[in-house]
């Protein structure tokens, strides 16, 4: 069946149209007429031509441009058609509504991707990186999709699916041979060795995944602190807009203010949290509940504070803090002397030696680039390039550690010279979760269609 789909966003100046299928140039010849009179059936592929859309009775929709893509070398594998024409809504719906008159289907979302991956064009982790990289919101996570686009991780998933077939091989040539005990194909100390060098592959795989979904979802920063200390105007500050109430109010935040920048090309998720203070009002305790919910979500903690903090404010912000980055930013440095800064920076690294320090003014905007600068450096995580492989899915997540599982049988079988029989088993499974992130497997519809139903329609 041929497909057809708007891929653009109406309104802007241009718009595209696709059409991919058996019947898609055909169909799009039906409806358009090129200025010099040749029909798309006859042109080479990958060439555009000048026209018009027009209806049944003749009447003109637009001048448009329609390139030509035959099969198999089309995004889909398939016959397929591109229609460029203005983003006006109405001229796009107008052409899908000839489209469908002249019997090509609406496109499901993400079906142009499926069938890409249907008909061996992409695998399904490179199927799973358009939606990323359409997703991707700045360098890093662009860079991460478009690694996994061209293929670098399937790549590596191949060398180690190979290896894993020759150790497969060896043992179930054994199983064939099992009557002549003589006979000893696999070498067990090389194939423990090699299963030890798979696994640490793959537990290296796997152990990137807590960076990828930091990247792909924001790095979290809870900005914490007691009442009125200048949170809502350091979030505002650095996200570069108003997005938080300012007041001189005592527990004027209430509920978890969020919003997301970009800092030195990674992306950030600030939640502006309710004051940390002992309140009898019960929509703050509420509000201050959320706050200790945040800190524990949260990868930076950033504790603000005006003036000296006491032993109790310092032992309980040790205490949600454990486990995370911590930084204190004094605020409101302008109206202190620089004898005062000086001592409570001096009893603040004293009682909190891990934590960063910095002197700041959210109202000034003294020191917000430097504070921004820590933010970026504390993630201890590099320069993404588009060769990095950073695991960011959690299907594939699961499935590297089911493959972990399995190998460690094979591991721990290998070690005690169990039956060639059982070892063979084990490394099927392994085979079996690995060529699941790839879908080198028949993988189930349902596994399908949910994956690409979270595509964007044209996609």
């Amino acid at each position: 069946m041929t497909i057809c789909s708007i891929a653009t966003p109406t309104g802007g100046a241009l718009g595209i149209i696709r059409i991919s299928g058996p019947d898609a140039i055909t169909i799009a010849d039906n409806i358009f007429r090129s200025k010099n009179h040749t029909r798309l059936a006859e042109r080479k592929p990958y060439t555009a031509a000048y026209g018009e859309i027009a209806d049944a009775e003749g009447n003109v929709i637009d001048q448009v441009m329609c390139t030509v893509f035959r099969a198999p070398h089309s995004f889909t594998g398939e016959d397929a058609a591109e229609i460029t024409c203005h983003g006006s809504a109405y001229i796009m719906q107008q052409i899908i509504n000839l489209l469908i008159q002249h019997h090509a289907r609406q496109a499901n979302p993400g079906e142009f991707t499926q069938r890409a991956f249907l008909n061996g064009k992409i695998d399904l982790s490179q199927a799973e990186a358009v939606a990323d990289l359409i997703a991707s919101s700045d360098k890093a996570t662009h860079h991460m999709a478009m690694s996994q686009l061209k293929g670098h991780f399937s790549s590596e998933l191949a060398q180690l699916r190979s290896q894993l077939l020759e150790i497969t091989s060896l043992l179930e040539l054994e199983l064939d041979f099992s009557d002549h005990e003589d006979l000893e194909f696999a070498d067990r100390t090389e194939l423990l060795q090699l299963a030890n060098r798979i696994d640490t592959h793959i537990t290296h795989l796997a152990d990137t995944f807590e960076k990828g979904q930091a990247l792909k979802n924001g790095i979290a920063v809870a900005i914490v602190g007691k009442t009125n200390v200048g949170k809502s105007t350091l979030l505002n500050k650095l996200l570069k807009e108003e997005r938080a109430i300012v007041s001189s109010i005592h527990g004027t935040t209430r509920d978890i203010i969020e919003d997301q920048t970009e800092i030195e090309g990674l992306r950030f998720r600030f939640s502006d949290t309710a004051g940390l203070r002992h309140t009898t009002d019960e929509v703050e305790q509420i509000g201050i509940q959320l706050t200790h919910k945040k800190i524990q979500q949260a990868h930076i903690i950033l504790w603000l504070i005006d003036t000296d903090a006491t032993p109790q404010e310092t032992e309980e912000i040790q205490q949600l803090t454990e486990g995370k980055h911590l930084i204190i930013a004094q605020n409101k440095a302008d109206t202190l002397t620089p004898e005062t800064q000086q001592q409570i920076e001096n009893h603040l690294r004293n009682a909190l030696p891990q934590a960063h320090y910095i002197r700041i003014s959210a109202k000034t905007s003294h020191n917000i680039p430097q504070l921004q600068h820590l933010l970026r450096q504390i993630p201890d995580i590099p320069e993404i390039n588009e060769n990095d492989i950073i695991v960011n899915n959690a299907r594939h997540y699961s499935a590297l550690l089911s493959a972990h599982e399995s190998l460690t049988r094979v591991i721990q079988s290998l070690a005690q010279n169990l039956s060639g029989d059982l070892i063979a088993e084990d490394l099927r499974q392994v085979l079996h979760h690995i060529a699941q992130i790839t879908g080198g497997e028949i993988t189930p519809q349902e596994t399908l269609n949910n994956i690409f139903s979270h595509f964007c329609v044209g996609k």
